[in-house]
């Protein structure tokens, strides 16, 4: 039998993979997927699923979605991308990742079909997933789209409800140099029949969303029209809130695990979704639903969304890699009391860091470092590029020694912030 690093090493340097080359590994269509989810009997068809899409807010809102289904006993299978620490992280079922030994079955079953169908990576995972959550028997799969949705590998599920968070820019050079040409991707996962929630009420885009879902004659829900968010209280570790209910009247009080503000705008969508579901009779209640939500770190595993590293002096890592999700983070942690903040930050080559760049506060020390991955942007091209706004710093290529000098430059006071890009975040020791 093969070893598991050996399996890895093959997914990682034989299947192309977006995460370490980018656009080549970016497959315009779905004929690979389907060719392996046939040669496999269609596994994707042996439960019912969940389908996650939108630009920000998608992790999180599958993690969310997936740990109040566990909460409700149902036993939950989960796919997300890209991993942190390890590959396993990607297929979960009731939070525990997908056994090293599967993987090592899976390729040493079908190695001769990957070969010839010559699909990416991201192809290969996904129908792994389906396999496995078939074989496992699972209630409720919930799948999170990994880029775009039109032409993403997961887009062949027909699931139980769609979710689309929101819309933003990213990834201009394969989905569209607009915020129109963006949605129509993402709003490519509304399938017909199938009900459609769309997290965020964006007027200039909304339209689309609307023709998408008229022509494949499929009910859609703007969650803000049904829920809206009253009050909130934000701790180092939780958030806690109001939530109103537009056509009941009544009122939800609900804490988040998590202390990441950006969260609150995940929760409509989320307990919108969570509506359909128990219109269609899936059981859930509203103290599940509270469980779910308190607890959706623990039981899902989530790493990298606001997360607390240390509390003297406060770190926090975020995953935050484009304008609208670094704005979302920066607005919250500048708000935080410190003496002064420290900035660990490094990008992908392909990230337009002019406009990024300056969302980030003129008066924060910076630590400029790069991933271990051929995607990362030269430390010090970004360094020159931070320069001319006025950001000064060191340049320090290591993600870990960029932290840990943040670390002995910062008094108790200190607030320490680690992001720009998944690939730092994935690299840090602590994590």
């Amino acid at each position: 039998m093969i070893r598991y690093q050996e399996v890895l090493d093959y997914l990682y340097d034989k299947l192309p993979m977006y995460q370490r080359v980018g656009p080549p590994a970016f497959k315009k269509d779905l004929t690979n997927t389907l060719a392996l989810c046939k040669a496999l009997g269609d596994p994707q068809r042996k439960f019912r699923s969940i389908h996650i899409g939108g630009t920000n807010g998608k992790g999180s809102s599958s993690h969310m979605i997936a740990s109040i289904l566990q909460e409700s006993g149902y036993k939950t299978g989960l796919y997300t991308s890209p991993h942190l620490k390890d590959f396993t992280e990607r297929i979960k079922i009731n939070g525990i990742t997908v056994p090293e030994i599967f993987i090592i079955d899976f390729i040493e079953r079908y190695r001769s079909l990957i070969e010839q169908v010559e699909p990416s990576f991201f192809e290969v995972t996904v129908v792994m997933a389906f396999e496995y959550f078939a074989r496992e028997k699972v209630d409720f799969a919930i799948f999170e789209v990994g880029l775009g949705g039109r032409l993403d590998s997961t887009n062949v599920i027909v699931p139980e409800v769609s979710l689309i968070t929101n819309i933003s820019y990213d990834h201009q050079d394969m989905l569209g140099e607009t915020l129109e040409k963006i949605a129509r991707e993402k709003a490519g996962i509304i399938k017909p029949g199938v009900p459609v929630v769309i997290g965020s009420n964006q007027e200039e885009i909304v339209h689309v969303f609307h023709e998408q879902a008229r022509d494949n004659v499929s009910l859609i829900d703007m969650a803000t029209d049904y829920y809206e968010i009253k009050e909130k209280e934000v701790s180092n570790k939780y958030i806690s809130c109001t939530v109103l209910s537009k056509f009941s009247g009544l009122t939800y009080h609900y804490t988040i695990g998590t202390a990441g503000l950006y969260q609150i705008k995940n929760l409509p969508g989320v307990i919108r979704v969570i509506d359909i579901l128990i219109e269609k009779g899936v059981k859930i209640n509203s103290l599940q639903i509270a469980k779910g939500l308190l607890d959706f770190h623990q039981n899902t595993g989530l790493k990298g969304r606001w997360q607390l590293l240390r509390e003297k002096p406060l770190a926090i890592a975020d995953v935050a890699h484009n304008e609208a999700g670094i704005r979302e983070v920066m607005n919250q942690l500048l708000k935080l009391k410190g003496n002064r903040f420290r900035m660990v930050i490094g990008f992908v080559k392909e990230k337009d860091v002019q406009k990024i760049l300056p969302l980030f506060p003129g008066t924060a020390r910076y630590y400029f470092c790069q991933a271990n991955v051929p995607r990362a942007m030269d430390a010090n091209l970004l360094a020159r590029e931070a320069e001319k706004i006025g950001l000064e710093g060191l340049v320090i290529e290591n993600v870990n020694h960029a932290y840990e000098q943040a670390l002995k430059d910062s008094a108790e006071n200190d607030v320490i912030y680690v992001g720009g890009s998944t690939f730092v975040v994935s690299e840090l020791d602590c994590l």
